[in-house]
């Protein structure tokens, strides 16, 4: 199933008092940052923007003017979609949706679903109001146990989506106009970090740098090799009398969770998905070019590493000598400050009857 996206970006921001979705944020426009979070799971990226839009196209494929109505902006999208069967509609003005999410969104429908959309479960209680003279005054309170806040990316199949906008209808979002037509829309977790941008005050939110830090986490083991005269590599180190692990590459399971927990902060993936242990060409291939590889991929995604903090599981062979080099080497690839401990599992489990060693790491990265 091909997948296509419509990123909208066709409103006047009269709250914003402006384009807000031209504002420039970390080196890149708004709708730019969107246009790069849709490209993770579209093969091609629709831009809607206003009439008489002058730019460069913020990084989509396709350029078109959208209408009046957001609704009627996502119509004029729909129609440059070329033969994708699966379409995405995102508003520019959600700029840090992650490339997780579109990808969970977009499984939901790979799934069977209609629709999928990603929520958030309400927190604050809720008012009906009204106005009375000069002010608003509560109606009723409302129940919030089944009430979600919606976002975007929302993730449709092509012709229930189509079938939506037939009528020309309109709606705050396109999710609606699926129900309407009797379509099934599945809900899954949204992101607090996918905030819109609605006024100038949104923007410097949106650059803080609380939202703009991201943490993932890394694991990986490998057994010993019946293999004798294999290295034993670890965190970038080879390590004397002491037999290797086994692994497709060189099996060093340090580098492997550092480069997974990097991956993971910038919301790409894990390492099989980048160097799969059926590739011919990565067979035996050192663990320090995988991570270098992996630095420059969580770059390409527009984030730096901050610090890296590693926990090895071994019973053997004694580690202590060499984790200073370990931390070392492995700051010199990953350009921040790595450290690394080791402790043992006191005999328990395959670990501990010193069947293979494991490694742990958790990544901190930040926008850049």
């Amino acid at each position: 199933m091909t997948v296509a996206a419509v990123v909208v970006a066709g409103g006047r921001g009269t709250r914003f008092g402006g384009l807000k979705q031209f504002a420039v944020v970390r080196g890149r426009t708004v709708a730019a940052h969107s246009v790069w979070s849709a490209r993770h799971v579209a093969e091609r990226v629709v831009l809607v923007v206003p009439d008489g839009y002058d730019g460069d196209g913020e990084g989509a494929d396709v350029v078109v003017t959208g209408g009046a109505t957001r609704a009627a902006s996502v119509r004029a999208g729909l129609t440059r979609c070329g033969d994708a069967s699966i379409v995405v509609v995102h508003d520019a003005a959600r700029p840090w949706a992650s490339p997780a999410l579109f990808r969970a969104v977009l499984g939901a429908v790979q799934d069977g679903a209609d629709a999928a959309i990603p929520a958030l479960p309400v927190v604050d209680t809720l008012k009906r109001v009204a106005r009375d003279h000069e002010a608003s005054v509560v109606v009723a309170t409302v129940v919030r146990d089944d009430l979600v806040a919606v976002q975007t990316p929302q993730v449709f199949r092509r012709d229930i989506l189509e079938r939506a906008h037939a009528s020309g209808a309109e709606a705050t979002d396109d999710a609606a106009l699926v129900e309407a037509v009797g379509g099934r829309v599945v809900v899954i977790p949204g992101e607090l970090a996918n905030v819109k941008i609605t006024e100038p005050a949104d923007l410097e939110r949106a650059v803080s740098p609380l939202l703009a830090l991201r943490i993932g986490q890394g694991v990986d083991v490998h057994r010993f090799s019946d293999d004798r005269s294999r290295p034993l590599r670890l965190g970038l180190v080879e390590i004397a009398d002491s037999p290797g692990l086994a692994g497709h590459s060189d099996a060093d399971a340090v580098a492997h969770a550092v480069a997974d927990a990097l991956l993971g902060a910038a919301g790409l993936g894990d390492l099989g998905r980048h160097f799969p242990d059926d590739d011919p060409t990565t067979e035996g291939v050192s663990s320090r070019n995988l991570l270098v590889r992996v630095v420059e991929l969580v770059a390409e995604a527009g984030f730096r590493p901050i610090s890296v903090d590693v926990t090895i599981l071994a019973q053997r062979p004694v580690l202590a000598p060499v984790m200073p080099d370990m931390a070392a080497r492995l700051t010199g690839v990953v350009g921040a400050p790595v450290s690394v401990k080791a402790t043992t599992t006191e005999g328990l489990g395959a670990i501990g009857r010193t069947e293979g060693i494991a490694a742990t790491a958790v990544a901190l990265v930040v926008a850049s």
